[in-house]
C-alpha cells in the first residue's frame, strides 16, 4: 500500500469550519475520489463502467442480461458510456462470457477484478488516512442527511 503525506491540512475551530461552503468540500472530495479510482482502474486498462460490471456479475453469475445491467449501470454513469463497448472489450479480453443471454465472468476476468480490487483499496486507504471509523461514518451519516434535506434519496440503491 502506497503511503501519501497529507497535504494542505490545518487543524480548525468549530466555528470556522461550520462557516465554511459544504459544496466546494463535497465536490472537492467527490472529485479526488473518483480521480484516484478512475486512475487506479486505468492500471488494469478499467474504466468505472468495467468495474462495475465486473462487480455486478461476480455478485450475481447468470444473472445479468446486457440490457438490465446497462439499465441498472446507466443511471451511475456520468460519462456516456457505450456499454455494449464496455461488454465487448471484456469479452475479447476473455474476462466475460455471455450463455443464453446471461453474463458470467470467467477465471481470468475474476482475477481482473481482484487486482483492481486491491488497487481501489490503496486509494480507499489513502482516503481514509488519519480517519477513524465514528469520524468516517459520521460524515457519511451527514451527507446522506444532507441529500436527504434536499429531496434526493439517503439511502443507496
Amino acid at each position: 500500500m502506497t503511503t501519501t503525506t497529507t497535504k494542505h491540512y490545518s487543524q480548525q475551530q468549530q466555528q470556522q469550519l461550520a462557516a465554511q461552503p459544504i459544496g466546494h468540500w463535497a465536490r472537492t472530495a467527490a472529485d479526488l475520489v473518483i480521480s484516484g479510482l478512475r486512475t487506479a482502474l486505468a492500471e488494469e486498462n478499467l474504466t468505472q463502467p468495467h468495474w462495475w460490471t465486473l462487480n455486478h456479475v461476480a455478485g450475481a453469475p447468470d444473472r445479468w442480461t446486457r440490457p438490465a445491467l446497462t439499465a441498472k449501470l446507466a443511471p451511475y454513469d456520468d460519462q456516456h458510456t457505450d456499454f455494449e463497448a464496455v461488454y465487448a472489450d471484456l469479452t475479447a479480453r476473455g474476462w466475460l462470457t455471455e450463455t443464453a443471454d446471461r453474463l458470467t465472468l470467467t477465471e481470468a476476468g475474476e482475477a481482473g477484478r481482484l487486482r483492481a480490487r486491491d488497487r481501489n483499496a490503496e486509494v480507499h486507504a489513502r482516503i481514509r488516512n488519519g480517519i477513524d471509523d465514528a469520524a468516517y461514518a459520521a460524515t457519511i451519516d451527514v451527507l446522506r442527511r444532507m441529500v436527504a434535506n434536499l429531496g434526493g434519496d439517503g439511502d443507496l440503491p
